[in-house]
């Protein structure tokens, strides 16, 4: 995708991630009758903005800077660092006149939004489409230089076991929580023998590095259209066909053909490929071709553009599930804690040093990365980006750190087992240590961002 439509999706991502986190402190402080002086979405510093509006009592706006935004309670020292209240009594509307339990809830209502919408999108998707299950007895593809090739894995090899629990899918062997696990290996079934592999303590920063997983199950080479007037039906290849080597070398995966064609762009190239002479009523799969097939050998030359006109036959199949309305939420609630569990197992990896810091976090620039390629997969995979992204903003503002919520939660519950309220100077001076202390932070992982483009 290009930087306009990169921009869009990092756009649209923070827009709704951000929307929804300060709904909940404005949902949460309107419940308590607290005045909300100002509802933003973006950061209006130094009074730019594109948009405002007053309705009420509040005035809504978009600032200029699409960092974050802020709900203005009215009594509360927040990102605003406002002290025009300091010097008049508390009002019954403002927020330091409220009972702590009131202010508690109020702080922790923006981090309870975000983890409602992942728990919302996780049921959604799951009451649409159901549950899918890829069975383990689809054996792997492992790209080269990817961390499961390090690891010793090999294309071919069939998942058996993981951290010695015996696996039936796909979705089991790759289940996130496992690369946030003390440890991780998988047992493998390798030419009928037993092996077993480790993953390096710093799986996930190494992951995050390549941005890619670098396994799947194996999508055999079966060819489902051959386009008329183009090489591979000039040549006589026909539907059906699986393709077993290329110029002698030999090839399991649709991925090693499409890269050996571009490759041999109008070079002549040599295809071997099977084919079923019957047509018969049962289902084609890549096992019976072989089994049953037969072989023939075809010189195709590629086009300018590196094509052949064929397109995949897909051969792999899925279990997928209907749940009802009940399955769904339980289902929804279960992939929510599990998300939640695993980021706060990846945060605690970070703090102790287990994995690389520069390359475990990101900003601004590798949110939009990632939020540009998900949207390209389509809106499945956008909106399980969106509800990881929103379960990490939860966790993150959790933090107990000056001027994120975690931190100004634990004020309050310090005020409120004191049973009155901290001088006005050391809360001013602690939310600004705070400020200063993120700003930095974020300066420190925006240029983290620039120097790994």
């Amino acid at each position: 995708m290009d930087v306009l439509s990169t921009t869009f999706f990092f756009i649209v991502a923070i827009f709704i991630l951000v929307t929804v986190h300060e709904l909940g402190h404005f949902l949460t402080a309107k419940l308590f009758g607290m005045r909300v002086d100002k509802f933003y979405i973006g950061f209006d510093f130094f009074n730019l903005r594109l948009w405002k509006k007053q309705i009420g009592e509040t005035e809504y706006g978009i600032g200029l800077f699409p960092l974050g935004g802020y709900v203005k309670i009215a009594g509360m020292i927040d990102e605003s660092l406002d002290t025009n209240f300091q010097s008049s009594e508390p009002q019954p509307w403002e927020f330091r006149a409220k009972p702590a339990w009131q202010r508690l809830i109020v702080l922790a209502g923006g981090v309870g939004m975000n983890i409602i919408l992942a728990a919302c999108i996780f049921i959604g998707i799951t009451l649409a489409l159901g549950e899918s299950r890829t069975s383990v007895s689809n054996p792997a593809f492992i790209e080269k230089g990817s961390i499961f090739a390090a690891m010793g894995m090999q294309t071919g090899d069939r998942l058996q076991q993981a951290n010695g629990k015996a696996l039936e899918s796909w979705e089991e062997a790759l289940d996130p929580a496992l690369f946030t696990a003390s440890s991780l290996r998988y047992t493998l079934l390798r030419d009928g023998k037993s092996v077993t592999v480790q993953a390096p303590a710093n799986i996930m920063s190494s992951l995050n590095d390549k941005q890619s997983l670098g396994i799947r199950p194996i999508v055999p080479p079966v060819v489902d259209e051959v386009l008329s007037n183009m090489p591979a039906s000039n040549a006589g290849m026909k539907s059906g066909a699986l393709i077993t080597a290329m110029n002698g070398k030999p090839v399991s995966d649709w991925t090693e053909v499409v890269g050996i064609i571009s490759a041999n762009a109008g070079k002549p190239l040599s295809i071997t490929w099977q084919h079923l002479a019957t047509k018969e009523s049962k289902v084609i799969t890549a096992e019976r071709i072989r089994a049953e097939g037969e072989t023939m050998v075809t010189t195709v030359v590629p086009t300018a553009a590196g094509k052949i006109g064929i397109s995949l036959k897909q051969t792999i199949t899925s279990d997928r599930r209907k749940l009802s309305v009940p399955e769904s939420i339980v289902s929804g609630i279960s992939q929510t804690w599990k998300m939640s569990a695993m980021t706060v197992q990846g945060f605690a990896k970070i703090f102790t040093g287990q994995e690389d810091f520069r390359k475990s976090v990101g900003g601004p620039i590798k949110i939009a990365k990632i939020a540009s390629q998900s949207a390209e997969q389509g809106p499945v995979s956008f909106l399980y980006f969106l509800s990881m992204l929103s379960i990490s903003l939860a966790i993150i503002n959790m933090l107990p750190v000056p001027a994120l919520d975690g931190g100004q939660f634990v004020l309050n519950a310090v005020e409120g087992i004191m049973g009155r309220e901290m001088p006005f100077e050391l809360k001013m001076r602690i939310q600004q240590i705070g400020m200063m202390l993120l700003l930095g932070l974020f300066a420190y992982i925006l240029l983290n961002d620039i120097f790994n483009l």
